[in-house]
């Protein structure tokens, strides 16, 4: 059966619910319980927090996006991603986090996870065997994001996780570019993979989920604890609209990639663009690694523009109409922004631009209306 078809019915029982395609919102904290002696009865729904059929679905859904035996579902991607990392540390433990992780991951490990007294180094993104020289006997945990945030590396998945196996040695890969359909960490190696379900599965900019998936019984048993202890959930509203969005995931995903790689072909042909990173150009870097390990391409990337003057720049951001600004993506919408103030980097060796970066999100509008934007905003400010 093709993923599409699958990814539509898994998850959902034969006759909808009770007629309904999609399961019920039950906003509910408190569950009645018929009888007083099925209170503590095991793998029954006892309280609202623990999710109800909106999380179910979802989570079976996600399993079946990723090849994954267990998920668990957090309220946002960040919360996934940092939970995950503490749930496989404890203190004393040395942590190798990619150099081009999501900055408030990063941030996590800066400030978080350095005070409970779990250190850790950062790491150019395109090492591969190379890594290993970087282990420390304490060294318990690799965090990985493919492609790298604002930089877009693509990291090796599949070498790194092989580094890993064969001294004990965990890894969580952040693959929320990818949104699970184009790249399946676990089937790499990887002992978690994390998404920001606030992105691409939800869709359409309105809600906030994340999600933390493995194949790793014990892995599960630290994630489960650490969540529960946490009191971490994701509110039924947004489990709804997470569930509801991965049944298009797949048709909507297409019209991104076909759009993001018109628009970085076009930018990358102007003689303003000093470069333009999509991992799916040939021009990539890391292009043939990317090929071996991802199926497709979401409509996320970047590029640098040539040294202009400020006065340029802000004219080519307050002409445009169609790309909005703001930090998320993977919705509907069109976004474009700069990305200098944010871009935080401990290594030298990132293939950084000597002009200013910009992050493009390519939204499910007409691809030649984009372009058309994109070309008068050039145009305004004197660059084309």
């Amino acid at each position: 059966m093709d993923r599409k078809t699958r990814l539509i019915h898994t998850g959902r029982p034969k006759g909808g619910y009770g007629g309904s395609v999609n399961p019920r919102i039950t906003r509910a904290s408190t569950l009645l319980i018929p009888e007083a002696e099925d209170l503590y009865k095991t793998g029954a729904p006892t309280y609202g927090r623990l999710g109800l059929e909106a999380h179910r679905a979802l989570e079976t859904g996600l399993c079946e996006l990723e090849g994954a035996d267990h998920c668990f579902l957090t309220p946002n991607g960040l919360s996934a991603c940092t939970l995950a990392a503490m749930a496989l540390v404890k203190t004393g433990d040395h942590v190798l986090v990619t150099d081009s992780a999501y900055g408030p991951t990063r941030r996590f490990f800066q400030r978080t996870l350095t005070r409970l007294g779990v250190s850790h180094d950062f790491f150019d993104p395109t090492l591969r065997h190379e890594l290993g020289h970087l282990f420390k006997p304490n060294t318990t945990l690799v965090f990985l994001e493919s492609p790298g945030s604002l930089t877009f590396e693509v990291q090796d998945i599949e070498t790194i996780a092989a580094l890993c196996n064969e001294r004990g040695i965990r890894t969580i890969c952040d693959n929320t570019w990818s949104a699970g359909l184009h790249c399946q960490p676990l089937f790499l190696g990887a002992t978690v993979s994390v998404q920001a379900l606030t992105k691409y599965v939800v869709g359409h900019a309105d809600g906030f989920a994340g999600a933390m998936l493995t194949n790793d019984p014990d892995a599960a048993n630290a994630l489960e604890r650490l969540t529960a202890d946490l009191g971490q959930s994701c509110s039924p509203d947004d489990a709804y609209l997470a569930q509801r969005g991965l049944r298009t995931l797949e048709t909507r995903m297409q019209q991104h990639e076909r759009t993001g790689l018109a628009v970085a072909r076009w930018l990358e042909a102007l003689p303003c663009i000093e470069r333009v990173a999509h991992p799916a150009l040939p021009t990539h870097p890391q292009h043939e690694v990317w090929r071996s390990q991802f199926t497709g391409a979401c409509g996320l990337f970047g590029f640098w523009l040539k040294p202009t003057s400020p006065g340029n720049q802000r004219t080519l951001l307050n002409s445009l109409n169609l790309f909005g600004f703001g930090f998320s993506w993977g919705g509907f919408e069109s976004l474009l922004i700069p990305c200098d103030p944010q871009l935080r980097r401990a290594c030298d060796i990132l293939g950084r631009g000597e002009g200013s970066l910009y992050r493009v999100h390519a939204g499910l509008e007409d691809e030649a209306d984009l372009i058309s934007d994109l070309q008068q905003a050039f145009e305004a400010a004197g660059l084309v």
